[in-house]
């Protein structure tokens, strides 16, 4: 059996670099790799080592940080601005943004299957795996240590104004249920571009109202972007939202 002594040497060699960008240094090395192995490596000894019970727990820790530092931040909110900030904060896209700043994918194991694991496709891949790393730091060092490497690299997000908006769609049936002027109906007016790279138009109508259309790459983005466009038409609200 190997000692330690030279598993912890290996371990500083393959991650050192990581540590650095992390603003941490492990004790042990075991949770990380594990948290940097995705379920299509397999391992005839353990075929659970991949990060997904780690991904687990560290969702849970994320979450009460995050929590904590909203409730510390913004002490004047309300509890459903605080739960629209904390979604904002946790949701996979901000998560794979957060990995594409510490550059996770240099050090992510995949199977054949997985080679490519930068861009939109694997976004979530990169932010399972940053809820990982977030848990083998808690198990390492504990809560404290966590809660220091997640402030780092949160903080700046907190103050983001549209994360304590509701997504566009919601605030706008709520506007209208409010009016009295019904629920909003949506249409797809048109779609072009390539099968595998669509581009979606879509109306929105409300009572009483010329409609509204938006675009985007998926049904639900250019609903989004029409509900967007009647609010500031409407001076429901000046521009900026929360992404969907």
């Amino acid at each position: 059996m190997p000692s330690s002594a030279s598993s912890r040497e290996r371990g500083k060699k393959r991650f050192g670099n990581l540590e650095k960008r992390l603003g941490y240094e492990f004790s042990d090395y075991a949770d990380v790799e594990r948290a940097l192995t995705h379920a299509s490596v397999r391992k005839k000894a353990d075929d659970r080592f991949h990060y997904e019970r780690l991904e687990f727990l560290g969702d849970r820790v994320l979450g009460l940080a995050i929590a904590d530092l909203l409730h510390r931040r913004f002490p004047e909110a309300d509890e459903g601005e605080l739960s629209l900030r904390l979604n904002a904060l946790v949701r996979g896209k901000t998560l794979a943004a957060i990995a594409d700043e510490l550059h996770l994918h240099e050090f992510i194991r995949t199977g054949s299957d997985l080679k490519e694991i930068t861009g939109k496709r694997m976004q979530s891949v990169r932010a399972d795996v940053l809820e990982a790393l977030i848990a083998s730091i808690y198990l390492d060092g504990g809560l404290e240590a966590a809660s220091a490497f997640i402030n780092r690299f949160w903080v700046s997000r907190l103050d983001d104004e549209a994360a304590a908006r509701r997504d566009s769609k919601t605030e706008l049936q709520e506007w209208a249920h409010a009016n009295r002027k019904g629920t909003p109906k949506y249409r797809e007016v048109e779609r072009s571009g390539p099968d595998h790279d669509p581009v979606f138009t879509v109306a929105v109508r409300i009572d009483g109202l010329p409609e509204c259309v938006g675009s985007g790459r998926s049904k639900r983005t250019a609903e989004q972007a029409a509900a967007r466009a009647m609010l500031m038409r409407e001076g429901v609200r000046g521009g900026g939202e929360a992404a969907a």
